[in-house]
């Protein structure tokens, strides 16, 4: 056990903010041991008093101390390891967030592990619990609130990617949705759209049916939850089935809205097999930007994000981070989106 005067709240910042990782230094320091006698305890090496070995074990175990196995020599000395987590790799928007994530850390001359949960909230956690040991911080897509994700990161630097900074504890780095929708809902209202319908994403409400809600009553549109469709999956597939749906329960849309890009491909498939011609009787807009709109036919106007920037920024976010410094934050922290009109609306 440790001694009274040892006996004290860890050193390590356990504030609602982002934590630091607890190091060999700290443990070290709580134990009154050194480094080495650290190493050789966790590591479970002989050469040490019991008594010793259980003192250091259970400052590890209040600090939350995780050695992480890419530092016992898997990677080159002095090699910072940022851990990626993606949601879906198939889904050709998050290869391109991937590319700036792997070009701002290339410029570091950091190294990146990336891990795919598929969308599943079980693999969030594990791939935090893996990448605790294995990077030294980590940024991605999580669906898992923010208590959960702090449960299993070991206090690894975090950044939250399509999460603004106000909508989480965590450093984070957004798209803002709100200032796409403005410019995408002025266009179809020009256009002459009123009646307009929404096919949201699996995850159901968020900032993107938010900001097309709120448009919709900016221009006193006759539109409300009604209008809007989920779609079971992110997917061509999904945007097919979830228009099907949109188009039996509102048949009088003239416009629809697309979560994503690949969704608004779906839309404009299962708008041509009930009749309809796009955009002569259903104009359909996208959000995302993929290369794959420009390919179809007719050529899908969208709401484009920069998504190597994000991917960028989001670096830029960890490494201030583990400089110690403040996360950016306001306008520096968004990605804004911007209307690419083509000939779909």
């Amino acid at each position: 056990m440790l001694a009274d005067d040892q006996q004290r709240e860890p050193s390590v910042d356990r504030t609602d903010g982002p934590r630091r990782r607890a190091t060999i230094h700290d443990v070290a320091q709580l134990a009154g041991v050194s480094r080495q006698t650290v190493s050789r305890a966790v590591n479970d090496k002989g050469e040490i008093d019991p008594g010793t070995k259980e003192r250091v074990l259970e400052a590890a175990r209040l600090l939350d101390y995780r050695p992480s196995r890419f530092a016992r020599g898997l990677v080159r000395k002095g090699t910072v390891t940022a851990g990626l987590v993606i949601p879906d790799l198939m889904n050709p928007f998050f290869p391109e967030v991937a590319a700036g994530v792997l070009e701002a850390a290339e410029q570091r001359d950091w190294q990146v592990v990336v891990w795919d949960t598929r969308t599943d909230d079980a693999r969030e956690r594990e791939a935090l619990d893996v990448l605790s040991h294995q990077a030294d911080a980590v940024v991605g897509y999580f669906k898992n609130p923010d208590d959960v994700l702090a449960r299993h990161l070991g206090g690894v630097p975090l950044v939250l990617l399509e999460r603004g900074p106000q909508q989480t504890r965590f450093a984070a780095v957004g798209i803002d949705a709100a200032a796409g929708l403005e410019q995408g809902m002025a266009h179809l209202v020009a256009a002459g759209h009123r009646r307009i319908g929404m096919l949201d994403g699996v995850y159901g409400p968020g900032p993107r049916r938010e900001a097309f809600l709120k448009e919709a009553r900016r221009h006193d549109l006759p539109v409300d939850d009604d209008w809007i469709a989920l779609c079971d999956e992110h997917s061509v597939a999904g945007g097919e089935a979830g228009m099907e749906g949109l188009l039996d329960e509102r048949p009088e849309i003239t416009a629809v809205f697309g979560f994503n890009d690949l969704i608004a491909v779906g839309a404009m498939r299962a708008a041509r097999r009930r009749g309809r011609r796009v955009p002569h009787d259903l104009a359909v807009l996208g959000f995302d930007g993929l290369s794959l709109g420009e390919l179809v036919e007719p050529a899908l106007t969208t709401l484009h994000i920069d998504k190597r920037r994000l991917g960028r920024l989001a670096v830029e976010q960890l490494a201030r981070l583990r400089a110690g410094e403040e996360p950016m934050s306001g306008a520096d922290a968004w990605v804004i989106p911007e209307l690419v009109v083509r000939a779909s609306a």
